[in-house]
């Protein structure tokens, strides 16, 4: 799936005449026709997918990325090490650049970035070179994504509109991540490892190319102006302490969790990162809870639905992201799959994950509220993977496990599209940047903390040469025990997920809440895209 497809008609953003405190006047053309919102999802879905298919193609590539640059056994992880640390670190400082320097400009730079690293990379002979393009790739990525998420959120009105755009990139975001594993099986097969560098490359030029002409230029040129008059009476302008303060301590505790079960828990690289990095996180907390303008309003964490989101997030990427590895190897080391022929074992899981997130999530969302969706979403997502397990068998066939792929896949497309929802419900469009990488952080650090404990599930007390029943007999373990994670996590989003359907979250805080200073200069923007910085 090269290109996000069936964009849905009617998609115009809510028409908000200018208000007085607006960020300017609107173009012309664009105040009598509204802007047209069907290309500028197609491009924001697109961007997503360039950053979805790196989560699984690289790995396909690792081998022969390994042997042809002279990588040691351990040192090659360091390819995808470099991308997840620096991506983790960076996400609240581009969530905070997309609110505070717009948006539109961060995409672009974020896009631009990755896609000249992933050229790098491909030429690369030596590892210095490619672990280098990768750690500016994760820097691309950290500051493309935040950027996607809230011109998607400021193009949108909160409700059924907005829900259906989150359909649309939930649907082609969750097709990349199985998509990666397609490509890099057929790429790293028919043209080497380095074509999966050079897809990032020759997908992010037509990207760049069409941002200046599909996404409003208010988004990026009214940025400053739109911040500062957002901005408390007494701040002080970006919190650079606070930037400093959380990438640092979130890069150490995604190092630590990468590094751990490589190095051993009770290493510097383990442990040891882990325990400087919360202990910078707390410092940071300290720092945001007295500045006047903080990289994280602290605030934010009291948005019930977003707080939501990242907690239930946490365990999506950590229990259902194992399942990628633990497919992998049931695939490659049970039933003697090759890389290709793995990769194309997700197809079923591309396909279904593009239903669940196109076609399901969005109806649950409009008419049963977020809290259905993110129950809907990980209680699908964890009965796949159980129907996974029980399909795995030592002497077992890949048809066996097809069922549960496909159930697991429209889980992977119903929970990402309604995660996001949640992120972003009740969230002021001056706050939308950040709100959406404060989700993802958690994200990302459940990602490495699954991965390292099912991963060591999956392995426990498999000797240096395990027979395949003892092999199958960790996986289905490590299985069973992330599918009764997602379960519990259903249940979470069941128990403390926002009550409210989406859309009418923000209207019924506004009606018993103050609102404050800030907030008043930005009302205009929760149902308009005038405002998208």
């Amino acid at each position: 799936m090269d290109t996000p497809t069936g964009t849905p008609t009617g998609h115009t953003a809510a028409a908000a005449a200018p208000t007085p405190g607006a960020a300017g006047p609107r173009p012309k053309a664009e105040a009598e026709t509204g802007p047209k919102t069907g290309p500028i999802l197609a491009l924001l879905a697109f961007a997503q997918f360039i950053i979805a298919i790196d989560y699984n193609i690289v790995w396909i590539a690792l081998p022969d990325i390994a042997r042809d640059l002279g990588f040691s056994a351990t040192s090659s992880q360091w390819v995808v090490s470099a991308y997840t640390v620096v991506f983790g670190g960076l996400l609240l400082l581009g969530g905070r650049a997309a609110d505070r320097l717009g948006a539109r400009r961060m995409f672009m730079i974020g896009l631009g970035l990755y896609g000249a690293s992933s050229l790098v990379g491909g030429l690369a002979q030596d590892p210095g070179v490619l672990i280098a393009a990768r750690a500016v790739q994760g820097a691309g990525g950290a500051l493309l994504g935040p950027a996607i998420l809230k011109l998607l959120n400021t193009s949108f009105a909160e409700g059924p509109e907005r829900n259906r755009a989150l359909s649309v990139w939930g649907a082609v975001a969750s097709a990349g991540l199985a998509t990666g594993a397609v490509l890099g099986g057929v790429l790293t097969a028919q043209l080497g490892w380095e074509a999966v560098f050079y897809v990032n490359a020759v997908l992010a030029i037509p990207a760049v190319i069409a941002a200046p002409r599909l996404i409003p230029a208010a988004a990026s040129a009214d940025a400053a102006a739109t911040g500062r008059s957002q901005r408390p009476s007494g701040a002080r302008g970006f919190d650079l302490p606070g930037a400093f303060l959380a990438t640092i301590g979130v890069a150490l505790v995604v190092f630590g969790l990468v590094r751990g079960p490589e190095e051993g828990w009770g290493t510097a690289q383990g442990s040891g990162a882990l325990v400087a990095g919360v202990v910078i996180i707390v410092l940071f907390l300290v720092v945001e809870s007295r500045t006047h303008d903080p990289l994280v309003p602290l605030r934010l964490f009291g948005n019930r639905s977003l707080a939501v989101s990242m907690a239930v997030g946490f365990v999506y990427f950590a229990a259902g992201g194992a399942e990628y590895y633990l497919l992998t190897t049931y695939l490659q080391n049970v039933l003697g799959f090759s890389a290709l022929e793995a990769g194309f074992a997700f197809l079923p899981l591309g396909l279904a994950s593009v239903v669940g997130g196109g076609k399901v999530a969005a109806p649950i969302l409009n008419r049963l509220g977020v809290r259905a969706a993110l129950f809907a979403g990980l209680a699908v997502l964890g009965t796949g993977m159980a129907l996974i397990a029980i399909g795995m068998d030592a002497n077992g066939s890949y048809g066996e496990v097809v069922p549960g792929i496909v159930v697991y896949g429209l889980g992977v497309g119903m929970g990402w599209t309604a995660l996001f929802a949640a992120a972003a419900s009740g969230v002021r469009a001056a706050e939308q940047g950040v709100a959406s990488a404060v989700a993802t952080t958690a994200q990302q650090i459940g990602a490495a903390v699954g991965l390292a404990a099912f991963v060591a599930a999956a392995n426990r007390g498999l000797g240096a040469a395990p027979t395949d029943a003892a092999v199958v007999d960790g996986l289905r373990f490590a299985g069973w025990t992330a599918a009764a994670a997602l379960v519990a996590g259903a249940f979470l989003a069941f128990a403390r997920g926002p009550e409210a359907p989406a859309g009418s979250i923000d209207v019924a805080r506004q009606e018993v809440e103050p609102v404050d200073p800030a907030a008043a200069a930005d009302a205009h923007c929760v149902s308009s895209a005038a405002c998208g910085s």
